[in-house]
């Protein structure tokens, strides 16, 4: 009864941050890379019952609500039916580089590869090759990541402008860069990080190689306020 509550505290203890909770899941045996992230900690659920059958690879995002499943309960009803401990189990093994939207879940036996991209509220029950966006209940293939990465190129700077245009509108003032703590490089120099934008953060280990290559949209924050439609003072009304 001690032990049990001992080790009820150490995983409440973990899961208030997210590298505690890597940690401990290396010391119950799972393997778990580095650069591992997880967001809304306290909704996900890694199923530890098996745990050298969870394999985490480098640089992987898990987001509020995720589950991932090493072992499967339906055998209660043919145990209930036929007298029967019919137990499933499966390793999961998820690749490098990888993202899981919100409330994904990830069942036992399944291989997500690397460089993937998982929709929110997908359900994946068979692998996901390398390389791929996939969504969807269960998950299917969408599209390459090459495919997907030449798309957002385009969306996203629609995307940027609307915001900008949503903040003079709404929030009734004029936007600023640090507004745009995701969207920097469509108007920032790569040796530029002004304050308030988290250039280092959030390139992480891209970040020698975005100040060795990286050309900017726009000229300056002013020129790509002007093409969102965008212009200083007033109330936006």
């Amino acid at each position: 009864m001690f032990l049990a509550a001992v080790k009820s505290l150490q995983y409440r203890w973990a899961k208030r941050d997210s590298q505690r909770f890597v940690r401990w899941l290396r010391r119950r045996g799972c393997r778990v890379g580095e650069g591992v992230e997880f967001h809304g900690l306290q909704h996900i659920s890694i199923d530890t019952t098996r745990p050298s059958l969870v394999e985490i690879g480098n640089n992987v995002v898990f987001t509020r609500g995720c589950v991932l499943l090493t072992h499967g309960y339906d055998w209660f009803v043919l145990r209930n039916l036929r007298g029967k401990v019919l137990c499933s189990s499966g390793r999961v093994r998820i690749g490098d580089n990888v993202f899981l939207g919100v409330n994904c879940v990830v069942l036992q036996g399944v291989t997500i590869g690397d460089n993937v991209i998982l929709g929110a509220g997908s359900v994946v029950t068979r692998d996901i090759p390398s390389n791929s966006v996939a969504v969807g209940n269960p998950a299917r293939v969408l599209c390459s990541i090459e495919e997907y990465c030449a798309k957002r190129e385009t969306e996203y700077v629609e995307e940027a402008k609307e915001y900008a245009r949503s903040i003079k509108e709404n929030l009734r003032r004029d936007p600023v860069p640090a507004d745009f703590w995701e969207e920097f490089p469509l108007f920032l120099k790569a040796d530029e990080t002004p304050e308030g934008v988290p250039v280092k953060r959030q390139l992480g280990c891209s970040y020698e190689e975005y100040r060795r290559t990286h050309r900017p949209r726009y000229e300056s924050f002013t020129a790509f306020l002007e093409d969102a439609g965008v212009t200083s003072g007033g109330d936006g009304s």
